[in-house]
This record gives structure tokens, C-alpha cells and sequence, in this order.
């Protein structure tokens, strides 16, 4: 005979086990320690992710465009022509990867940020020079602790 638990109907069980689950494991995530980490970097200097960071890549709009430019002939209007279709081509991914790619910057620039790689967290705590986006994450939780 299957054990029941007299207290809790099945349903409360079920409801219970689906809501303290996602929680705990929410609490005890790496991520959960800081809301909001934004990494602002460029190609040339890699980063090690944790995952659910934003990067953001301050190269990313002249590496779009040199692919648009790329071997274009030298006469300007067969350029236009041939880059016009590479950007109709490119449709709504290409205009979001675009727009992204400036608003990374604009925020960056918004944020103050002097160095990168820079790891930012809740927009108001950086760690400069560190590609562990963990590692950077880890000494800020610390720094934020309070101190005894």
C-alpha cells in the first residue's frame, strides 16, 4: 500500500513540491546574488560567463558594419546597391543586432566605465580587469556584505 500523508491532499503536495523547488533552487543559484550584472568588454579582451549576465561587446557595431562594407566595389553606386540589399537581407535581426550593439555602447558610456573587461552589478558596483565574470560577482558579494 502506497504511504499517504493524511495532513496535505494530493493536490497541496504537488502544489508544494512545484513551488519550494523553483525557490530553493532560485536562492542557492550563483545568480541570485546580485540582480542585475551587466559585463562590458570587446573581442580582444575574452570573458568567462556564469550565465544570465548581459555582455556587452563595445566592438560589436564596427565588426556589423565591416560586414555589411564588406568587398564592396570601388563605384558608389553599385556599393550602395549591394549594401542596401545586405541590409534588406539582414531584415529585423539585422536591425536589432545593430540597435543592441549601439545601446551596449550608450550604456556603457552612461555607466562611467574606464577599463575592460568591466563587470557591473545592480549599475552601481564595477570590478575592472577581471574576465571571471564569478570571480568578479564573488568579490563585489563580498564587498557588499556587511562587515563585523
Amino acid at each position: 500500500m502506497p504511504a499517504t500523508f493524511p495532513r496535505f491532499a494530493p493536490g497541496w503536495r504537488a502544489l508544494g513540491l512545484g513551488v519550494v523547488l523553483p525557490v530553493s533552487l532560485a536562492v542557492f543559484s550563483p545568480a541570485t546574488l546580485a540582480a542585475d550584472v551587466l559585463v562590458i568588454t570587446d573581442s580582444r579582451h575574452p570573458v568567462r560567463a556564469m550565465g544570465g549576465e548581459q555582455l556587452i561587446e563595445l566592438d560589436e557595431a564596427p565588426r556589423i558594419e565591416a560586414e555589411l562594407s564588406a568587398a564592396l566595389p570601388a563605384d558608389p553606386e553599385q556599393a550602395t546597391a549591394i549594401a542596401k540589399r545586405r541590409m534588406d537581407q539582414g531584415g529585423v535581426d539585422l536591425q536589432r543586432r545593430i540597435a543592441l550593439a549601439y545601446q551596449g555602447v550608450t550604456d556603457a558610456w552612461s555607466l562611467g566605465i574606464t577599463t575592460i573587461p568591466a563587470v557591473v552589478v545592480d549599475r552601481r558596483y564595477v570590478v575592472y580587469g577581471e574576465p571571471d565574470v564569478a570571480r568578479a560577482v564573488a568579490r563585489i558579494e563580498q564587498h557588499r556584505r556587511p562587515q563585523p
